[in-house]
């Protein structure tokens, strides 16, 4: 003998469409663990998801009507036409996820009565929990009733009745932007690269309801010369579930910190260290570039501290004219002597003006 889903859902073959739903309403906020602690309160749960499952879909409702749970799950009866010999039904679907599409959450006792006591107050009718807003027997919601709780629901589910026996159909949100930073050499981004980022996400099932995990490879184009700041979006390849429109993965591009250079927009900034006889007598500095070359700067003027010289074309591409560089600045530190012999400071007094 097989499942009697009218049965459990305590209601007579032949209920109308309304009639199914506020009998799922009932006994599913009845058996839903979060309130029901009692044992085999969770597996009630799940048989009162798959009874609405198949009632509320008219092509499995109709196959179960005539040929019973067997038929419906292709266990025997006529092979012909639209009998179980051609549709073959299991329920794989996440009891949780239904109730969640049917009431707009998956802990309608928190958003509607508080979180006291598990979410639902002691002195709620239990049998019927929004007998108190004017929903309990009836078919929707009176004028009294809870306005915008008509849901929008996944394949095979019908609509939860709105004011005034319409439905009312809410429209998918999409999830805000998820955001990685991603960092990237001086070096990368002279010549431009493709990276490949790894990112696991949730995509629905074929049942519309039921989720998986999966991991999919972006791969990223680094053009010459972008800034840090710069965001590479990737449209929808957030997470995937009944309710949502997956979010946008965004990623934003970090400097990594070069052990020789700094970066300034297009140009590149080297720290040229040099003795204080060097700065007072002139000297010679040998700057590396990015590409592994050097270039030769001669200064035969006081140098004075932070004091810049510019080698053109040497620092990174522009954005947008990727064929024009910046430069390389070659940026002075005088390292002054920690100690001085009393010869040398006479000598330097003697020199050296006052002003």
């Amino acid at each position: 003998m097989g499942k009697d889903y009218y049965d459990i859902l305590g209601i007579k073959k032949g209920a109308s469409e309304d009639d199914i739903k506020k009998a799922y309403r009932k006994q599913a906020l009845r058996f839903h663990p979060d309130k029901n602690k009692s044992p085999g309160a969770e597996e009630k749960f799940k048989e009162i998801a798959e009874a609405y499952d198949v009632l509320s879909d008219p092509k499995k409702k109709d196959i179960y009507d005539r040929f019973g749970e067997e038929g419906l799950k292709g266990g025997g009866g006529p092979t012909g036409g639209s009998g179980p010999g051609t549709f073959s039904y299991t329920f794989q679907g996440d009891p949780h996820a239904i109730f969640a599409e049917f009431f707009g959450g998956r802990k309608p006792f928190e958003q509607f009565f508080g979180a006291r006591n598990g979410g639902m107050e002691e002195d709620m009718d239990t049998d019927d929990p929004f007998s108190r807003f004017g929903m309990g027997g009836g078919g929707g919601m009176g004028p009294g009733g809870m306005g915008g709780f008509s849901r929008s629901f996944g394949p095979g589910m019908g609509g939860m009745g709105g004011m005034g026996g319409h439905t009312s159909v809410v429209k998918k949100q999409q999830d805000p932007p998820v955001v990685h930073d991603l960092r990237v050499s001086l070096e990368e981004v002279l010549n431009g690269c493709t990276k490949k980022m790894k990112i696991s996400r949730k995509r629905l099932n074929p049942d519309g309801r039921t989720t998986r995990s999966e991991e999919k490879i972006l791969e990223v184009q680094i053009k010459k010369g972008w800034k840090e700041g710069t965001k590479i979006t990737f449209a929808k390849e957030g997470d995937e579930t009944p309710r949502n429109i997956p979010a946008d993965v965004v990623f934003v591009l970090k400097d990594k910190p070069h052990p020789v250079f700094k970066r300034d927009g297009s140009d590149i900034v080297y720290t040229a260290k040099v003795t204080l006889r060097d700065a007072l007598c002139g000297c010679t500095v040998h700057a590396p570039t990015l590409e592994g070359r050097t270039v030769t700067v001669t200064s035969t003027d006081i140098i004075q501290p932070g004091m810049k010289w510019r080698v053109s074309g040497e620092g990174l591409p522009y954005p947008k004219r990727p064929d024009r560089r910046g430069d390389l600045i070659v940026e002075y530190e005088v390292k002054f002597p920690e100690r001085l012999t009393q010869s040398a400071r006479d000598t330097i007094a003697q020199v050296l003006p006052r002003s």
